[in-house]
């Protein structure tokens, strides 16, 4: 199952998901038409489910539909997330509000959904889990503050769940700046493209493409795998 995939990223996952065999369960929390359309356009057995992954009983619903569905469940891959424009220097901005649903909506329901998930990786085969994190978790950059610290803590969630939770395998993405409907209209996008090794952003096949590399490789555990066209590399 990938959560956050009516779109972008998620979107992606899904598909390359679907390509190589896998039955998918695509979910968003509110863009219900695009998310079943999506769901609809997939070559494997598929369906659609709504969830506010920053409710701990949603994460739950979530999972056991899953598995009613399907009687399994081999791979998470944790895409959904929240953030909104806040200056780093502008810490009354950063009102309390925000600061919560950050880490609400990134860490604790990224926490929830893979705890709820976790009982049914440990039957499958090969189970593991590829957290969406970015670089904002690796460097002092990011749309605010508080997303930068819940991607942060992400990136640690991965290394700790992947150390105490094997054999099952739990990996994390890290990209830079990538063109979705989330990103369009941000100022970073010239930006990055600019100062990028690479000269430009990253389209979401490309993100996907790093994800099916850690769900298919069995021996990778515990790696923040970033993707970022060199940019982390000048910062």
């Amino acid at each position: 199952m990938v959560s956050g995939s009516s779109s972008g990223i998620g979107q992606a996952t899904a598909r390359h998901l679907a390509e190589v065999g896998a039955d998918v369960v695509v979910n968003s929390s509110s863009s219900v038409e695009a998310g079943e359309a999506v769901s609809n356009s997939l070559p494997t057995e598929s369906f659609y489910h709504q969830a506010d992954i920053s409710s701990a009983e949603a994460c739950q619903g979530m999972i056991d539909a899953v598995v009613d569905r399907f009687g399994r469940l081999d791979i998470l891959v944790n895409n959904a997330g929240w953030t909104t424009a806040v200056p780093h220097e502008d810490l009354d901005g950063l009102t309390d509000e925000i600061f919560l649903k950050t880490f609400e909506v990134n860490v604790f329901g990224t926490w929830w959904l893979t705890k709820a998930a976790m009982p049914h990786l440990q039957k499958a085969p090969d189970g593991n889990v590829v957290n969406i994190t970015s670089v904002a978790g690796v460097r002092p950059i990011g749309s605010s503050i508080a997303y930068s610290m819940s991607k942060a803590a992400l990136n640690q969630m991965t290394v700790l769940l992947a150390k105490s939770m094997g054999p099952v395998r739990v990996n994390a993405v890290a990209p830079g700046v990538v063109a979705t409907p989330w990103t369009d209209g941000w100022d970073d996008m010239n930006h990055t493209a600019e100062r990028a090794p690479l000269h430009r952003t990253a389209i979401p096949d490309e993100i996907a493409q790093a994800v099916m590399g850690l769900v298919t490789n069995t021996y990778v555990t515990g790696e923040v795998m970033v993707v970022d066209g060199g940019l982390t590399q000048i910062m």
